[in-house]
């Protein structure tokens, strides 16, 4: 649940310098932007197996069929379209319209638009709670949070957080949402069960964030090159962890757009360094880091496989991804794909990655067998996101 500088200069709000592009989960967003499973009563997917990508110029989002790699009708949502998360029982997809500060829902079985979702200045990045019951909408410009309950699609009263909240994740019981703010230098815990901010965890420039699947350590990456552990069941922070100098741009809320992602068995957190173009693995038993990484230019975007074997890292300005081992923490030969790659994320039985190329106006698909590239997809203008149905 839980982007890049702005080469094509996408638009922002003035007061905004680095935010564009997570997660997100919404997966991942999450990010962005990201995940997490679905209420019990409902949770067949109504239409599996498609792939989401939100367009920003075109105020589109297009829906690729994963079985096919063919784009459908374009989706209209309106101006600014930025992160997207699709419910964990696939029936929903939610996209943020940053310059009017709205959300908008989007009926997965029929392509239909619903009426979008007032939340606050500058939404960015979204994700939704494991029993898709409440999507978590950080609002960059207003220092707030918007919770939407997803069976009526009305926004809750706004939570304030800090300045500037980059990014955001979901403890795998779904009990509490950490939010980094990049502006105060801390994390900002948000009670689920009330829609309420605990007192904030000093974290030193926050600019993204990740939780272990045990749900016993959140991960902070800052821009001094250090990454700050949370241990969730007391918000006490640990000793920072060292890595090379990471110069962030944007927050990594979608689901495949993220600079820190934890590997399923929750033993190693990979953490990009954009500024030193490596990619940085964490031991989460010790805590320790071992030796970086060399990837592309800019990595990113981060996407571990389900199996946990292979490693995905976008390399934004070098228009290329890397393929890292996890058993032994080595890169394999970087795989071309279009230019500006922005975001990443892998279909839930693992066969597939798809990247997002913002200066290409393409997705392209990679075989995760053989991490060869496919024919690229044509999508709209300035993608910048995508999620994928369960």
């Amino acid at each position: 649940m839980h982007f890049s500088a702005p080469y094509q200069g996408l638009p922002m709000r003035t007061h905004i310098t680095r935010a564009l592009c997570a997660a997100a989960a919404g997966v991942a967003l999450v990010s962005l932007g990201s995940a997490g499973a679905a209420r019990a009563a409902d949770a067949r997917p109504v239409h599996p197996g498609t792939a989401y990508v939100v367009n920003q110029y075109s105020g589109t989002v297009t829906p690729i069929r994963t079985a096919t790699n063919t784009a459908g009708k374009a989706i209209n949502v309106k101006r600014y379209p930025y992160a997207i998360a699709v419910t964990p029982n696939g029936k929903t997809a939610y996209v943020t319209n940053t310059l009017l500060d709205t959300v908008t829902p989007i009926q997965v079985a029929t392509g239909a638009v619903g009426k979008a979702i007032n939340v606050g200045e500058d939404p960015q990045v979204i994700a939704i709670t494991p029993n898709g019951k409440t999507a978590y909408v950080v609002n960059v410009g207003s220092g707030t949070v918007t919770p939407i309950d997803t069976a009526t699609n009305k926004a809750g009263k706004a939570i304030n957080v800090g300045n500037f909240p980059w990014a955001i994740a979901i403890t795998p019981n779904g009990k509490t949402a950490y939010v980094a703010n990049s502006g105060s230098g801390t994390v900002t815990p948000i009670s689920t069960a009330t829609n309420t901010a605990g007192k904030a965890i000093t974290a030193g420039g926050a600019d993204d964030i990740a939780i272990t699947p045990n749900g016993k350590t959140a991960y902070v990456l800052t821009a001094d090159g250090t990454v700050t552990p949370i241990r969730t069941a007391t918000n006490k922070t640990g000793k920072a962890i060292k890595i090379p100098y990471s110069t962030t741009f944007a927050p990594s809320g979608n689901p495949g757009q993220v600079l820190i992602a934890i590997t399923p068995n929750g033993k190693t957190a990979y953490v990009a360094s954009q500024s030193a173009g490596t990619v940085s693995p964490i031991r989460t038993a010790t805590n320790t880091a071992g030796k970086a990484i060399k990837v592309g230019m800019d990595p990113f975007g981060i996407a571990i496989t389900p199996n946990g074997k292979t490693v995905y890292v976008v390399n934004n300005g070098s228009g290329t991804v890397t393929p890292i081992g996890a058993a032994t923490s080595t890169a394999g030969e970087a795989i071309s794909v279009g230019s500006l790659p922005w975001a990443i994320a892998i279909t839930p039985n693992g066969k597939t990655v798809y990247v997002v190329n913002n200066g290409s106006g393409t997705v392209t698909p990679i075989g995760a067998a053989t991490n060869t590239a496919g024919k690229a997809i044509s999508v709209g203008v300035a993608p910048v996101s995508i999620a994928i149905t369960p």
